[in-house]
């Protein structure tokens, strides 16, 4: 059984959703501006490792010892994604 949130604390997750969401919008909205979909892979930092992960998913796809050669390997997944899509957008 759980517990019930105090309600401070409740507010505070509320807001923090409500951020997310906000920020989500300003970045789609950019997005749309610019003519790109949203980006479907990211480089994230761990150590001296950088993992590639999927966003939509979070599943790690690769990993670079560099943060250039991780650039690149996200370059190249973002492309074979368009590929797959049907053309760059």
């Amino acid at each position: 059984m759980q517990t019930p949130m105090h309600p401070a604390f409740q507010e505070k997750v509320d807001m923090l959703n409500a951020l997310l969401a906000r920020t989500r919008e300003a970045r789609d909205e950019a997005f749309a501006k610019i003519g790109k979909g949203a980006p479907r892979y990211q480089a994230s930092g761990k150590g001296k490792v950088w993992d590639v992960v999927e966003i939509a998913t979070g599943a790690k796809q690769g990993f670079a010892f560099t943060y250039q050669t991780a650039m690149r390997f996200v370059d190249a997944m973002e492309a074979g994604a368009a590929t797959k899509r049907g053309g760059l957008q």
